[in-house]
């Protein structure tokens, strides 16, 4: 599970996406131009650029990646860089202006790779003078074990973790580890840092189920005998090995790329396609229906369990308790119409502008109204791990029937599964194969859909 990110960090890579993109079009253009088709090979460069960074990670760069790293991924983009660009002007100009390409692509890696680690210097330098960009840390372990990494955060305060709290477990482990957990809660720690060696199966496994169940990142630091499952993830700070309890498969560039785009193409399909024309006609019906306003706004728990509005077509009597009560079989505060369109999964289409705005995605867990989240995340083993990702439209477990109303814990509990497992087998074949299952099962009809 990758951290989160500070108050700032997510403009990093834009701007630097941004930047990189003007400097290669810049040079291609202006400096170094090559041919007369300027917008088709501004084109071309720039995604075969963005293609090959996303391949080799050349912008997955933290606090803790070497500069020799940075160096090597630099180098790899020149050469495969260069080969797009060498073979690309083959179609237009002779030997001698291939010279030029090369020129251009080592003046443009040149500039890249200056802008580069100028703000990797420029961010580790800031949170050593002003303390930015920095993360809280919690270590809990034997002062032998934990001693290493205590004085790697110690010495290189560059790489932006503050140790707030120390707690060794060479006596009276059990209240020692209750008194961290507690500490981490109360002084809102970003990372909680353990050593897997001082700790037993069950002692992991309370830490693991602390984390899940309170959006907290944990991290252990492993002894040379133990062995991970495949779920977890490998990352070193300077020759410290340091192990991620979740990879989080959609916090992967590409990945993230790939979904997001496929989110905005086909959200937008369906609202230029289907509401476009649907949305008047219903608005029109469902006032004639009954009063009140043709939308309906509630606040759901979504990424980070930050709270958003999420939009739904009206479908029940304008009502004191919309946002605290769950709709039930045969409720009484649902429309004429409400009942149509909610079991045709219809009022659920505003949604699509929700994933447009970036608060939710067509395919995850499905959020909850904010009432009631807060009760399955104390009731429900690994309820808030969903919240790691984007919730959606509809999700892995809507498709194996367990939507709607939460009639039994086994519902909750079963929801909860299928959405972990949804977390970490996710694929862009996954969501398609979700999206036509959704579709099927609305056509053949849900009885769980009212």
């Amino acid at each position: 599970m990758k951290t989160k990110t500070g108050r700032y960090s997510g403009y990093i890579r834009p701007f630097s996406y941004l930047i990189d993109l003007i400097i290669i079009n810049g040079l291609a253009t202006y400096i170094f131009p090559f041919h007369s088709n300027e917008i088709l090979y501004s084109i071309l460069i720039s995604i075969a650029w963005f293609t090959i960074a996303i391949y080799l990670g050349f912008y997955e760069v933290y606090r803790y990646t070497k500069v020799i790293a940075i160096l090597n991924c630099a180098l790899k983009q020149f050469i495969l860089f260069s080969l797009f660009c060498l073979a690309l002007e083959l179609f237009y100009s002779d030997f001698y202006f291939q010279k030029r390409v090369v020129f251009f692509v080592f003046l443009s890696i040149l500039l890249i790779l200056f802008l580069k680690l100028s703000i990797y210097y420029f961010l580790r330098k800031f949170r050593v003078l002003y303390g930015g960009n920095s993360r809280t840390v919690v270590l809990l372990g034997n002062d032998t074990n934990i001693h290493p990494l205590k004085t790697f955060f110690s010495e290189n305060q560059d790489y932006g973790y503050k140790i707030i709290k120390v707690f060794t477990l060479e006596t009276h482990k059990k209240e020692r580890i209750e008194e961290c957990l507690s500490f981490a809660l109360k002084s809102k720690a970003d990372e909680i840092y353990c050593a897997m060696a001082d700790l037993s199966d069950s002692q992991i496994s309370d830490l693991i189920y602390f984390a899940d169940n309170n959006l907290k990142t944990l991290k252990f630091i492993p002894s040379e005998k133990q062995i991970l499952s495949r779920t977890a993830k490998f990352e070193y700070y300077d020759y410290i090995p340091i192990i991620s309890l979740r990879n989080i498969l959609q916090d992967e560039t590409l990945n993230k790329v790939i979904k997001r785009g496929f989110d905005l193409v086909f959200s937008s399909i369906i609202i230029v396609g289907l509401m476009s024309w649907l949305t008047p006609i219903l608005a029109i019906i469902i006032k004639l229906d009954s009063k009140g306003p043709v939308f309906f706004a509630q606040k759901r728990n979504g990424l980070h369990y930050k709270e958003f509005n999420c939009y739904k077509f009206r479908s029940m009597m304008v009502n004191d308790k919309a946002d605290l009560d769950l709709s039930s079989k045969n409720d009484v505060r649902i429309t004429k119409v409400g009942k149509f369109i909610r079991k045709t999964s219809i009022d659920e289409l505003p949604q699509f502008f929700n994933v447009l705005l970036g608060d939710m995605s067509v395919v995850g867990p499905r959020p909850h109204m904010v009432s009631v989240a807060n009760l399955y995340a104390a009731k429900v083993d690994k309820f808030m791990v969903r919240h790691f990702v984007k919730p959606g439209i509809t999700g892995l477990a809507q498709t194996k029937g367990f939507r709607g109303e939460v009639e039994t814990d086994e519902d909750i509990i079963n929801r909860v599964k299928y959405d972990i497992f949804y977390m970490e087998n996710w694929s862009i074949l996954l969501d398609v194969k979700i999206i036509f299952n959704t579709i099927y099962n609305t056509l053949k009809g849900d009885e769980k859909a009212y």
